[in-house]
This record gives structure tokens, sequence and C-alpha cells, in this order.
């Protein structure tokens, strides 16, 4: 059981985010950070922060999915951006991702990631 949490006494999500989540849940699934690894070839994929996210966001689904959980099972996501000028462009590839109801969310802009990557995110689904 997912139920968004609103309220009038703090500000409206201004993004794909929700204020807050509240659960029932059976399992929890704590993912690591993903960055944008292909997981074919290993090598981070190639073509500025858009690519990049697209491919960070294709792991994260694919581990859901190996875990038996959808990306509309994510409660919490904290993205890591190396510049938060990208924010803009990774928020509307998170969008696509997250279309209704999307998870609560904090974003943070890091001095580095690994392998020099330009995001990192990381998710909590409950099931």
């Amino acid at each position: 059981m997912r139920t968004i949490i609103e309220s009038p006494g703090a500000p409206k999500a201004i993004g794909p985010y929700s204020q807050g989540i509240k659960i029932k849940a059976n399992e929890l699934i704590y993912l690591s950070g993903q960055i944008p690894l292909d997981p074919v070839s290993g090598h981070v994929v190639e073509g500025g922060v858009e690519a990049q996210a697209e491919r960070v966001l294709e792991n994260i689904t694919a581990l859901l999915t190996a875990a038996g959980a959808k990306m509309t099972d994510v409660v919490k996501a904290t993205m890591f951006l190396k510049d938060m000028n990208d924010f803009p462009k990774v928020n509307a590839i998170y969008s696509r991702y997250f279309p209704t109801n999307p998870p609560a969310r904090s974003t943070i802009e890091v001095a580095r990631l690994p392998r020099d990557v330009l995001v990192e995110i990381e998710v909590i689904a409950a099931l």
C-alpha cells in the first residue's frame, strides 16, 4: 500500500516528486547508487548527462525487475549530480520514468562521483 502525502502546511512539490510517501510494505528493496555503466561493456556511456541519466534509470529498472518490483514501487530516490546546472536535463529524463505519483526525492550536487560520471541515483522500493 502506497499513499502520497501532501500538506497545505508545506510547499507543493515543484517537480516529479512527492512531498512524502506512506507505505505499508511486506518487503523493502534498497538499491545501491547506480551510475551510467553499460551492462554489457561495463564502460561509462557517452553522450552527456541526458544519456547518462537514461542509462542510470534503465539500470535501476533492470535491478527492480530482477527483484520482482517496478518503478511504480519506488518510494524514495536520491539523485547525486556533478553539476546542479544539469538538473533540468536530468529532471526531464527522470520524469519519464515516474510520470504519475512519483516517489519522494532528494537531489544533491557533489564534488565528484565514481568514474567521474555526471549522475548517480539510488532508490528504495516497497512491495
